[in-house]
């Protein structure tokens, strides 16, 4: 069975864009994994598909109705898929959370607009909130975008060399060392001589070494886990 992902989105023509380039692209036309997309408005209210509303209380901007969202989910056929939504305030994206996706059959992610989605039918149809960073987007179909493409990348036989998810960040709680190609001297910048020695037990222990100093200097909190 592959892996599907089902996205609600206003905005369906945004989709596949980056997903449907490259091996991920090639993954997805082959079979490895298939997206559908669903136009929020076809849900709508009204001669003009209306899908938001004014808060209650007041304030800025509409947010979402519950009934259309609702209506929307449930157009979906879920299976076991989790429903994702999209949002600032959510707990924030970890590669954790990919690899469990990644392993399952796939997600339900529901983009959000405006001020956001009325806090009932997150509540009554389960819907976990995620964020994929600590910023405030227009919506939430590049997010979307980068959950997908963190997933289906671990799927079995996208990438071409599955050895290459084995040292990359977040694998082992580390960060990924740093990587360097030809020419050996760049504007006087030269490969560390240990990547150029042919000591492949050297140069894994300067890849050790450097994984965890990267990661002490830029995720402290990380690093000091037990």
């Amino acid at each position: 069975m592959s892996f599907a992902a089902s996205i609600i989105t206003l905005f369906p023509e945004t989709f596949p864009g980056t997903l449907g380039l490259s091996l991920i692209g090639k993954a997805l036309r082959e079979g490895a994994w298939s997206l559908e997309t669903v136009q929020l408005r076809d849900f709508g209210i009204g001669p003009h598909r209306s899908v938001d509303d004014t808060p209650a209380g007041g304030g800025a901007g509409m947010v979402i109705r519950a009934d259309v969202a609702a209506a929307a989910i449930d157009s979906v056929s879920l299976g076991e898929r989790p429903i994702i939504y999209l949002s600032p305030r959510g707990g924030q994206l970890s590669q954790d959370m990919v690899r469990e996706w990644a392993a399952g059959p796939g997600l339900v992610l529901f983009c959000g607009r405006f001020e956001g989605l009325d806090e009932r039918v997150i509540e009554a149809r389960g819907m976990r909130e995620v964020a994929v960073g600590e910023a405030v987007l227009a919506g939430g179909e590049a997010a979307a975008m980068v959950l997908l493409e963190a997933c289906v990348r671990l799927l079995p036989g996208v990438l071409g060399n599955q050895a290459s998810l084995l040292e990359e960040s977040f694998t082992d709680g580390l960060l990924e060392h740093a990587q360097y190609t030809r020419p050996r001297d760049w504007e006087g910048r030269v490969i560390p001589e240990v990547l150029t020695s042919g000591d492949h037990d050297k140069v894994q222990a300067w890849r050790r070494e450097e994984r965890a100093r990267l990661t002490t200097e830029r995720k402290p909190a990380r690093r000091e886990r037990p």
